[in-house]
């Protein structure tokens, strides 16, 4: 219901429209009446109806007076202007303020009622709008957080103008030390469970990882913390020295991770990467400390990373990649379960032989399995049909912890390879030469049809096209194009009565006497000899 005042001088005019309007009908509820403009401000005062309904001529104060009140004061009030001077310029005087309508007296009840109910239509969308505003305002308010994260995260993934930069961080109010920034990644790298844990019980942890960074980063000004899609936590920090930054962010790194690692039953890493100037690109920290926070697959979990420690660490000699690499992938592809386990034993003397750290043997093992990985790939055959579903042996290596224990892993994962790879290599052998023949049998009416084309036709070398066909067929694939054509030759001379010559051309040959001469030596006979002896039933 909306609050509607009365106001007028006439006392029989007020007391008319307040008997003869059905007001609760129409959504209204007549609050009041009054005689006069300063009567009406004092009541409007205590009770500030939605509409006022005013006479224009009262004492003391008119309905315009009033009007122009109303208009300062009261800007949400709506008033109807009622009067008897048909005089435009008191309308238009009083449209220029807060009226929202003008009504000349005499009035009838329907004239009156259809202005009220256009009115109180016009409220309620008013009413609904004010409402929707409210309720947006409300949700952006909930989700400022998350709106805060989402900007922070893409000013360190995605191109940012300095004007889009500048606007957001006052929006989200934002305050940098300095105009360097530098950024800590954080990830879980194990659970440690009495019992198994539920993706519910993991994401709890998570959440408050990023609960205790963010109460820890709070206590340092210019900082902002955010969460990526990979449920790692971000901590920016900002300062105006890059060296001084770069040891202040190793102190806050070294305090999260002691918090986290007292209350939760968790190790994590942190990779603290670059520093860069917001007037430059400032994707450079996001990357280089996610870079800098897979080095814990190098150098082990639960540890804190700087990628400038990395980058400056000197390599001891270490064993030729390319060498070893090149050797793993021809075991891979060509090598027998034995032959493979044979070549892991020498490596694996090789380590203990020189004494490698386990971290550089880390770095191998992966490497290796990278490669193992690809090696996959390239046969098309996917490394879970190998290792099995869920199983990713590039993280579950550095779960072990002596060479004895990696040397039996990698014997175990590389036989599963050699198999899967052996198998996958046959089908496809299958599939390639099933192709080919294929590829004769519809065109060996061609008298261009040769090795060079076929093997181009199943994207095979020739030289090895040529000796897969031989080791699939028993026969070479000359001997085999040869077979096709000269029974298709013996069909024709049994079955038509097409000269040798036709035949000759019909099966691939371009001449008749070469084809004679192949015919015979294919069969003991010549064509003429073959079809007589087949008419006569001698053959």
């Amino acid at each position: 219901m909306y609050k509607l005042l009365i106001v007028d001088d006439e006392a029989l005019v007020r007391e008319a429209i307040k008997e003869q309007m059905n007001w609760e009908q129409l959504g209204f509820v007549c609050i009041g009446d009054c005689e006069d403009g300063k009567e009406a401000l004092k009541f409007i005062e205590r009770e500030t109806p939605d509409v006022v309904l005013t006479d224009i001529g009262m004492p003391f104060m008119n309905g315009i007076e009033l009007t122009g009140e109303l208009s300062l004061h009261y800007p949400n009030v709506k008033v109807i202007i009622l009067t008897g001077y048909d005089d435009f310029e008191f309308a238009q005087q009083a449209l220029k303020l807060q009226a929202v309508d003008y009504i000349l007296k005499p009035v009838t009840a329907a004239e009156l009622e259809a202005i009220v109910c256009k009115l109180a239509q016009e409220m309620d969308l008013e009413r609904r709008q004010i409402q929707d505003y409210e309720l947006l305002k409300r949700q952006m308010t909930e989700n400022m957080p998350l709106l805060k994260e989402r900007f922070l995260e893409r000013l360190v993934t995605a191109p940012m103008t300095g004007k889009q930069i500048k606007e957001s961080l006052s929006y989200f109010e934002i305050e940098w030390n300095g105009p360097y920034l530098i950024e800590l990644a954080i990830d879980v790298d194990e659970f440690e469970w009495s019992v198994s844990s539920t993706l519910s019980d993991q994401e709890l942890i998570r959440f408050a990882v990023y609960n205790i960074a963010q109460e820890i980063s709070a206590k340092y000004t210019g900082t902002a913390i955010f969460r990526d899609g990979g449920n790692r936590v971000l901590v920016l920090l900002s300062g105006e020295d890059s060296d001084e930054l770069h040891d202040n962010a190793m102190l806050v790194a070294e305090e999260i991770r002691n918090a986290v690692t007292a209350y939760l039953p968790i190790k994590i890493s942190i990779g603290i990467g670059h520093t860069s100037q917001l007037t430059e690109n400032v994707s450079i920290v996001h990357q280089s400390a996610l870079s800098a926070l897979d080095y814990r697959y190098v150098i082990g979990m639960n540890e804190i990373i700087r990628l400038s420690d990395m980058e400056q660490r000197e390599r001891p000699e270490l064993l030729s990649v390319v060498t070893w690499e090149s050797e793993l992938i021809t075991k891979l592809k060509t090598g027998t379960t034995q032959e493979m386990e044979d070549w892991l034993k020498k490596l694996f003397a090789t380590f203990r032989e020189h004494v490698f750290p386990i971290d550089i043997c880390y770095i191998y093992l992966q490497r290796m399995l990278l490669t193992m990985m690809h090696t996959l790939y390239e046969v098309n055959s996917h490394y879970s049909h190998a290792f099995g579903e869920g199983v990713n042996p590039v993280t579950d290596i550095i779960r072990l912890t002596n060479l004895d224990e990696m040397e039996q892993q990698m014997k175990e994962l590389c036989g599963k390879a050699v198999t899967v790879i052996r198998s996958s290599r046959e089908d496809q052998s299958a599939y390639q030469i099933a192709k080919a023949i294929e590829f004769v049998k519809i065109r060996y009416t061609d008298p261009e049809l040769s090795l060079k084309s076929v093997s181009r036709h199943v994207s095979l070398s020739s030289t090895y096209f040529s000796s897969l066909f031989k080791n699939h067929n028993g026969k070479s694939f000359v001997e085999f194009v040869t077979h096709v054509r000269m029974e298709k030759a013996k069909e024709l001379l049994n079955l038509t009565a097409m000269k040798s010559y036709e035949i000759a051309y019909a099966v691939g040959y371009g001449d008749p006497h070469y084809f004679s001469g192949a015919f015979k030596k294919h069969t003991g006979d010549t064509p003429t000899d073959y079809r007589n002896k087949m008419m006569t039933g001698k053959a």
